[in-house]
């Protein structure tokens, strides 16, 4: 069972950005998106301080995010990418089945991820990714570059909003149509 200190921290700022753009998407009365917290067992707690030092995950967790968009149910997952190549590993069969399901109660689901090396956000579509895992499932190859990707999808930071992933939803919503 993987402890909860081992990995944890990676993403940490990206999802603090994400944090803020949904804490301004909330004042704004664009949308109301909430952290998933990941159910932990702790092991050990430092009693002086009130922390837990060691813990185990007591589920696979689904996706990062989820709520509402002028309506629409939304979920995603964040993720960074140090260069220009995405692992498939890195998301999960369950994310993929929970991603699916909401979909077809007619969410939209998606993945936020940074690539550190270019310094961009990138939203990509649900179908996206489908495709890209279907084809490692497939015998083919188990990531995806950044030249695949279809750059209307890239996040602006604008609006004094960190990562302001809304713009692009529209661009995906629009598509769906």
């Amino acid at each position: 069972m993987p402890s909860w200190n081992s990995r944890g921290l990676r993403g940490s700022m990206l999802e603090e950005l994400i944090n803020l753009t949904n804490t301004r998407y909330r004042e704004k009365e664009l949308a109301l998106i909430q952290k998933v917290p990941t159910p932990i067992t702790p092991i050990n707690i430092d009693k002086d301080n009130r922390h837990i030092t060691l813990a185990y995950f007591e589920q696979k967790s689904t996706v990062d995010y989820i709520g509402v968009v002028q309506g629409i149910p939304v979920c995603f997952d964040t993720k960074e990418c140090a260069v220009d190549t995405f692992n498939i590993g890195n998301i999960h069969e369950h994310q993929i089945e929970f991603m699916k399901e909401f979909e077809a109660q007619h969410g939209i689901a998606f993945l936020l991820i940074y690539f550190k090396k270019r310094d961009i956000y990138y939203y990509l579509t649900f179908e996206r990714l489908l495709t890209f895992w279907n084809r490692a499932l497939n015998g083919g190859r188990k990531s995806f570059r950044f030249d695949e990707l279809d750059l209307t999808y890239q996040i602006p930071i604008q609006n004094g909003i960190c990562v302001h992933y809304l713009e692009v939803l529209k661009i995906d919503l629009e598509r769906r149509e």
